[in-house]
């Protein structure tokens, strides 16, 4: 993983490949952020005017490199676009200030070492930047030839394609090493990157080499890795459990189910987190089997249980006083013989019968069984996270994910702590009305209801299986889960991660008793 320090070097100073400074858009053209002062000057002060003659404007997501200055020890200055100057006296946005580093760090692939010399006030600015600047780093090179150099050229050497491989090392630069509050925000940076990372790269591993099998020994690694308590329960346990929604969905597929239960204790906590993560490694469809052109990216359906497994980790490794128990709900939902048929009745682990109407309605089937078994340990809280509806994506887009809970007090503080952390999301009702359609004439319910409010009928079910009395939410990443298009900000192509940087406040909140 890309490395990051902090540094009280100025941008003038630094030795790096490249120096990375901010710059706005101001009332009367681009404006020079703080941290740019020292690279300003060697430019005669004219720095802005030189951007601007090269197409700067200072938006968000613009990156313009040019040829240091005399004075400056890097050869290479990267400006990045800031978006609107704030008011005088007012310090930038931290988001604006992740995505920029986020896109300077993406500009900067293949470099050695970048110093950022972009506006670091104060300790949670640094978090923002550093926390930027560490996932637009990001890069998945596992399955390139020669660990993503680009293979061998025509004559058998290897290609010169050091650009597949990002950024070595992030220098902070302005920062405050020896101050406390600069250092725990560095530090969970790095941690926090880590475990998004591991995410993204669970979310952009091929279904063949990610089985529920396969991905369940990845939980247990880290496991054993962090000093967390893993459970395995494998299709014989399964079955002896009547863990009829998990078995349901995969027993089309050869590769069996799993329920991983993983957690996070601390002596000294009083509060227990319930994360249960949807994680079908690969959805066909089943027998209601997805047309050409909606499967070519099904192997990210897993994302909820990745950004579960990954919140957890973090939570360990930041040695939170909360304990967090992580329920990764696997399977692959697949065609065949013995796959599940659109009419079948299946028995949940709660003991309520589903008739499956649409075996595409999958996610909501292992998440069932996965949030009663959850419920029977009594938490404070549970949040559910899946990849479950395309209806989510229709109403708010690729960027946002949408939160559903039975308790508004609890979906208002997930919301607000989403926006806080840089994850775009938006509370979602629950309307009572939509629960009628999913009337069954054979069983308690069935797995799907009327058409329009897809999502919302979704989490209708899902509540039908939370422990009486406990507070639950909902978030449906899948519009943001996965990026197919042009990478932006801090927000690469394919995996993104979603929700973890959500569930890792929860459990920091959680942990500081700031939600009752």
């Amino acid at each position: 993983m890309t490395a990051l320090t902090l540094s009280t070097s100025s941008a003038a100073t630094a030795r790096a490949d490249a120096v990375v400074v901010g710059v706005a858009k101001g009332a009367k053209g681009v404006v020079v952020a703080p941290g740019a002062e020292a690279v300003d000057k060697a430019f005669g002060g004219k720095l802005a005017a030189v951007l601007e003659t090269l197409g700067a404007t200072g938006a968000e997501g613009e990156a313009t490199k040019l040829p240091a200055a005399d004075g400056l020890k890097a050869p290479v200055v990267l400006a990045v676009g800031l978006g609107d100057a704030p008011a005088k006296g007012d310090a930038y946005d931290n988001e604006a200030l992740r995505r920029a580093a986020g896109s300077a760090a993406r500009a900067l692939a293949g470099s050695k070492k970048a110093g950022f010399a972009l506006p670091v006030e104060d300790a949670e600015a640094a978090a923002a930047v550093s926390e930027g600047a560490l996932l637009g780093a990001y890069a998945f090179t596992s399955y390139r030839s020669n660990g993503g150099d680009g293979g061998k050229d025509a004559k058998g050497g290897k290609k010169n394609d050091a650009k597949s491989q990002p950024l070595a090392e992030i220098a902070l630069l302005g920062a405050k090493p020896r101050d406390k509050e600069f250092k725990a925000a560095a530090a969970r940076a790095q941690t926090l990157a880590a475990e998004i990372n591991r995410a993204r790269d669970l979310i952009n591993t091929p279904s063949n080499d990610l089985d529920p099998k396969a991905f369940a020994a990845q939980a247990q690694a880290a496991a054993k890795e962090f000093g967390l308590k893993v459970e395995v329960l494998d299709e014989k346990a399964l079955k002896k459990g009547g863990y009829g929604g998990l078995l349901g969905v995969g027993q089309g597929s050869d590769a069996p189910p799993r329920l991983v239960r993983i957690a996070h204790t601390h002596p000294k906590a009083n509060k227990t987190l319930a994360l249960v993560g949807k994680g079908i490694t690969y959805d066909s469809g089943g027998i209601s089997l997805k047309p050409a052109g909606h499967n070519e990216t099904m192997k990210c359906d897993m994302s909820g249980a990745a950004a579960v497994f990954a919140a957890v980790v973090a939570a360990a490794r930041l040695g939170l006083e909360v304990n967090v128990t992580g329920w990764l709900a696997l399977a692959e939902n697949m065609p065949s013989g013995n796959a599940t048929r659109p009419g079948d009745v299946l028995t949940m682990y709660s003991g309520k019968t589903v008739e499956v109407l649409n075996t595409d309605a999958e996610g909501r089937l292992v998440l069932a069984d996965a949030l009663t078994r959850a419920s029977e340990e009594s938490p404070d809280a549970i949040v559910d996270v899946a990849t479950l509806t395309g209806a989510m994506v229709l109403a708010l887009g690729h960027r946002h994910f949408g939160i559903m809970a039975n308790d508004d007090a609890f979906r208002t503080s997930i919301h607000e702590i989403a926006e806080e952390v840089g994850e775009q999301s938006w509370p979602m009702p629950m309307p009572t009305h939509l629960r009628k359609g999913m009337d069954s004439p054979v069983a308690d319910i069935a797995n799907m209801g009327e058409r329009m409010g897809g999502g919302l009928t979704a989490g209708l079910f899902l509540k039908e299986f939370v422990g009486e009395g406990i507070t639950w939410a909902h978030l449906d990443i899948a519009g943001p889960a996965f990026h197919e298009g042009s990478p932006w900000g801090y927000t690469p192509k394919g995996g993104t991660g979603s929700a973890v940087r959500t569930l890792v406040r929860l459990a920091e909140r959680t942990a500081a008793g700031d939600l009752g």
